[in-house]
C-alpha cells in the first residue's frame, strides 16, 4: 500500500509542471478571447457606420479599417484554436501519465510526444498573436500618420 501511495505522489509531482503549464494557457486564452470581443465590438461600430455612409474617401478608408479587423479576427482565431489544442494536448499528457503509471505500460515515447506537440502548437498561437498584435499596432499608426498629417 506504502509503495503504491509513493508511487502516486511521484507521478503527482512529475504532472505539476505541464499543470503549470496549462494554468498559463489558460492567461493566455483569456487575453485573446478579450482581443477578439474587442475586434468584434469594433467590427460592429464599422458595418454601422460602412451602411450609413455615401460612397467617398471616408467609406473606402472605413472599408479598409473592416477588412484590417476581418484579418485581425482570423489571427486571433486561429491563435485561439491553437492555444486550445495545446492546452487540450496538455491535458491528454497528464492523464496519460497516471494511466501509463497504473496499468503500467511503457507510454514513455507517447507522452513526450504529445507534450513536444503542445509546445510546438503554444509556440504557433503565440506567432499567430504577435502577428496580430503588429498588424493591430501598424494599422494604428497609419491611421494616427493620417490624423496627424491631416
Amino acid at each position: 500500500m506504502e509503495s503504491s501511495i509513493t508511487a502516486l505522489a511521484e507521478i503527482i509531482q512529475i504532472a505539476v509542471a505541464p499543470v503549470f503549464l496549462l494554468a498559463g494557457i489558460a492567461g493566455f486564452l483569456n487575453v485573446m478571447s478579450s482581443r477578439l470581443g474587442r475586434i468584434v465590438d469594433r467590427g460592429r461600430v464599422l458595418e454601422s457606420k460602412i451602411i450609413s455612409l455615401g460612397e467617398g474617401d471616408v467609406k473606402r478608408i472605413t472599408k479598409a479599417e473592416y477588412e484590417t479587423l476581418r484579418h485581425r479576427s482570423r489571427l486571433i482565431n486561429w491563435s485561439v484554436a491553437m492555444c486550445t489544442a495545446s492546452g487540450l494536448m496538455v491535458c491528454i499528457v497528464v492523464v496519460s501519465l497516471f494511466i501509463g503509471d497504473y496499468w503500467d505500460l511503457d507510454i514513455a515515447f507517447l507522452i513526450i510526444s504529445m507534450f513536444v506537440l503542445a509546445l510546438i502548437w503554444l509556440v504557433l498561437a503565440l506567432l499567430l498573436f504577435l502577428f496580430e498584435v503588429q498588424l493591430a499596432t501598424n494599422n494604428m499608426l497609419k491611421k494616427s500618420e493620417n490624423f496627424i498629417s491631416e
